[in-house]
């Protein structure tokens, strides 16, 4: 649900605070591929990284599967989604502008690779 303060012209608003946006929102993706063979096995969420003695935990990860991890960040203008590859070798970034919704996906080896690249094809065109 978008919130109010990222409302768009044009957009209705519903008594309890849904936005409706008055234009199709835009799905993508890298390609189709085949259904694995096997059973997909029940649905599972990622867990907290353990944070360091008094910090906080910034990250997620797989659980069995440290190496698997995922994190969040934002700031005023732009949220970040980093997941890494199944073996923590390579990063996929989404960039994701908090007013608009308008977003790319970059991927590369390093997290700050990936997320500079997701930031410029979002903001420099």
């Amino acid at each position: 649900m978008v919130t109010i303060a990222h409302r768009r012209a044009g957009d209705e608003v519903r008594s309890h605070g849904q936005v409706v946006h008055d234009e199709a929102m835009a799905d993508g993706n890298s390609g189709a591929v085949g259904r694995p063979a096997t059973s997909r096995g029940r649905w599972n969420s990622f867990v907290a990284v353990p944070s360091p003695a008094g910090g906080k935990s910034r990250g997620l990860c797989e659980e069995g599967n440290p190496r698997h991890r995922a994190r969040v960040e934002y700031d005023n203008h732009t949220l970040l989604v980093h997941l890494s590859d199944e073996d923590g070798g390579g990063w996929t970034t989404i960039a994701l502008d908090r007013a608009t919704r308008s977003w790319p996906v970059a991927q590369r080896d390093n997290q700050l690779d990936a997320a500079a690249s997701a930031c410029r094809a979002l903001y420099e065109r």
